[in-house]
């Protein structure tokens, strides 16, 4: 095997050509920036909006809005390097395809391997998720559905056992109701599986179709925000609750920034953009306005909300309220419009769905057309335009563990993928040659870091003093937490060299650092899977890809 060919890099001329001279035909250009600003929104505003932002408001109190501007800074550094990428290489693939022309094939397929990871975990919570909201919703109006039918068979199975662990009544439970089947209880999310079916198939039957809803339902989703807000605000000042925002910062700093991690996950989505470049009318100007747009209009979103519910009710009452928003105007007796909002949560978790099987199967395409995946993937429905055979793995992938999968799935995954992708977005902007600013071309401002990067890591070095003596007197006793840590130090350490020797750009290396931050702050034993699953891609890639890849 010649080591060499692992990091052969694809020229970006053969990536801008390549997509309109396909045998496997071309896709329609129908996206606006105005449609690509409410597919972010779409993808963006969703579970988190109406669940972590409970747990991150009794951790940091009301200044947990402080929260979602720090996290949106460092998703908005990632943003203008993906916007970088996108105004030079406007096709579809995402951070697949700018990790192919700068770091080589290897380094690409396990990005897009890892991007097949977090949309297809991230879809399959959010499913769950919507499945919980939907039964709620039928269930006001009068209908119920059999347990059996409404909870994934390794929940029930769970519940079942610590029940009789517990010694807790075991009657009432799915697993205990469920019809046999040869010998199997027959226990399914029904609700689950229906909406991942019928959004692949919206996906399928063509892109204007598919933004056509995602819009509709961005604007019903900002007009029941922004009537939460409207009641909110006028229920804080004439009811003088104002004091609920006293103290600002009840725990400190440290309180907002316990919830960084987690509130990283309300902003997961927005790099989806990037992979509906074949479809934008001018990708060049679009994708990158797009994304930056989406990522303003959904931190006033999460900012605003933040304080209306922080206003509202006081902050130490949200622990363990996973529908925060529902639960504040419960709380005053205006039920009504806490049935408004579980609606409200059941069309936000249906755009993600949304843009996140949009998005996976634009991945698999681009992979296919390199070589990497079976040419199958990368078929062009003569009809609708759309990665057919891609779309609909896509759907089998995320809607048969729907069926069966435990509630409790590890959201981790996604983020690491997530974050992995950032990091090599940001990283391969450095790597990029400088290019003279083009009329209707974004171009990222370049801001030189030789000094102002290494001072930044030495500040941090001092402020993280007392955790690196605790790493390194921990060294040899298996804590894997602080090893990651100890490599991040090092991996800064070495940008703050190489930007003070080679003058990077700021912007691309702090969002390096910040992502590669909260990568560690994930827990070790979601390393583990996601090693495992990076191993199961790397055998694909060595018995078939790096075979099959058209740069052989």
């Amino acid at each position: 095997m010649d080591f060499k060919s692992l990091f052969r890099q694809k020229p970006i001329q053969s990536v801008l050509h390549d997509p309109e001279g396909s045998p496997h035909g071309s896709m329609n250009r129908t996206l606006t920036v105005r449609d690509l600003t409410f597919m972010g929104v779409a993808a963006v505003i969703g579970a988190g909006i109406f669940s972590t932002i409970g747990g991150a408001a009794f951790k940091g109190g009301p200044g947990v809005s402080l929260l979602f501007l720090i996290t949106a800074v460092t998703c908005g550094f990632t943003a203008m390097c993906y916007a970088e990428f996108a105004a030079r290489v406007p096709v579809s693939g995402s951070a697949y395809t700018y990790s192919y022309v700068t770091f080589g094939e290897m380094v690409a397929w396990i990005i897009g391997w890892a991007l097949i990871l977090e949309y297809a975990i991230g879809n399959i919570v959010v499913a769950i998720s919507w499945s919980a909201y939907f039964n709620n919703i039928l269930q006001a109006i009068g209908i119920q559905l059999p347990q059996w039918l409404t909870i994934g068979y390794q929940s029930a199975a769970m519940d079942y056992r610590e029940a009789l662990e517990t010694g807790k009544a075991v009657e009432d439970l799915a697993y205990t109701l469920a019809p046999d089947f040869m010998g199997f209880k027959f226990i399914i999310n029904l609700p689950a599986f229906v909406i991942v079916i019928l959004v692949t198939w919206l996906v399928l039957i063509g892109i204007k179709e598919s933004k056509r809803i995602a819009n509709g339902m961005v604007l019903l989703k900002i007009a029941i925000l922004v009537l939460v807000a409207m009641i909110g605000f006028w229920y804080i000042f004439s009811e003088g609750t104002t004091s609920n925002w006293t103290p600002f910062l009840p725990n400190g700093m440290n309180g907002v920034l316990a919830g960084v991690s987690g509130v990283f996950f309300a902003y997961i989505g927005f790099d989806a953009i990037s992979t509906t470049a074949e479809e934008c009318k001018d990708p060049q100007r679009d994708l990158p306005l797009g994304m930056i747009y989406s990522l303003i209009l959904c931190t006033v979103i999460y900012v605003v909300t933040t304080l209306v519910i922080t206003g509202m009710v006081n902050y130490s009452e949200f622990e363990n309220v996973t529908d925060p928003l529902a639960y504040v105007f419960e709380k005053i007796n205006m039920k009504a419009v806490g049935f408004i909002v579980s609606v409200s949560a059941v069309v936000a978790a249906t755009s993600v769905l949304l843009v996140f099987q949009l998005g996976q199967p634009r991945i698999w395409m681009s992979m296919s057309r390199d070589g990497l995946l079976p040419k199958r993937f990368s078929n062009i429905h003569p009809r609708y335009r759309t990665p057919s055979f891609a779309t609909f793995i896509t759907g089998l992938l995320v809607g048969i563990p729907v069926l069966v999968i435990d509630d409790g799935l590890v959201t981790d995954l996604t983020s690491i993928g997530t974050l992995f992708a950032f990091v090599l977005v940001c990283g391969g902007v450095l790597i990029l040659p400088r290019r003279p600013k083009e009329p209707g071309k974004f171009n990222m401002p370049y801001v030189n870091g030789k000094f102002i990067v290494p001072i930044l890591v030495v500040l941090a070095m001092v402020g993280f003093r007392e955790r690196l003596g605790t790493a390194f007197s921990n060294l040899g006793h298996e804590n894997y937490q602080e090893i990651l840590f100890l490599l991040f130090i090092l991996l800064a350490v070495c940008i703050a060299v190489m930007s003070f020797l080679r003058n990077y750009s700021l912007i691309p290396v702090l969002g390096m650092l910040c992502c590669a931050y909260l990568m560690i702050e994930i827990p070790a034993k979601s390393w583990m899977v996601f090693f495992g699953w990076m191993g199961v891609g790397l055998l694909i890639y060595f018995f078939y890809g790096m075979r099959h890849s058209k740069l052989n």
